[in-house]
């Protein structure tokens, strides 16, 4: 029996709950730092492309953070941190709030997106390497670990490199 994700965009009130899910996914407070820093930056942050999973009783369990990234010039978006309760790992919350935050973003007129991550993860979501798209990093990543998505069938992803905002500092 798999579980019920309520899903939506972050409110105010949902900040403290975001930090506590990154500070308790992640082994240093940099991830949950670095989402205060991208609400605080008016050029990535993208209201209602920071979404939540909540469990039955409405506690959020995990995030999904999109915010304005640039391959080249073109506009993207940058699909990072995620962060999921460690109790709550596996149980499908985070892949709730990735489809959720990927649906928002398309509602938006939203067109790519890219993420560095785990490779055998975010291809159950559409990613696919970046490279093969002519996309890069100004830093050296494994290959496999940077890839793209086109949310939009008629708008192929463009070739480039990714400029990440300032809290990336990449």
């Amino acid at each position: 029996m798999g579980n019920t994700w309520i899903t939506r965009a972050e409110t105010s009130a949902d900040i403290p709950a975001i930090r506590e899910i990154n500070l308790a996914a992640f082994p240093t407070p940099t991830e949950a730092d670095l989402v205060d820093s991208l609400r605080a930056d008016p050029t990535a942050w993208i209201e209602g492309l920071s979404l939540l999973a909540a469990d039955e009783t409405g506690h959020p369990v995990s995030h999904a953070l999109l915010t304005r990234c640039h391959i080249d010039t073109a506009p993207a978006l940058c699909l990072a941190p995620c962060a999921v309760r460690p109790e709550q790992q596996r149980t499908g919350a985070g892949t709730a709030a990735i489809r959720a935050a990927l649906a928002a973003a398309r509602s938006l007129g939203e067109h790519h997106v890219v993420v560095l991550g785990h490779p055998a993860y975010y291809p159950r979501f559409g990613f696919t390497r970046a490279s093969t798209h002519g996309i890069g990093l100004a830093i050296d990543v494994p290959d496999d670990a940077l890839m793209a998505l086109s949310l939009d069938a008629d708008r192929p992803l463009p070739s480039g490199t990714v400029h990440y905002a300032a809290a990336f500092g990449i």
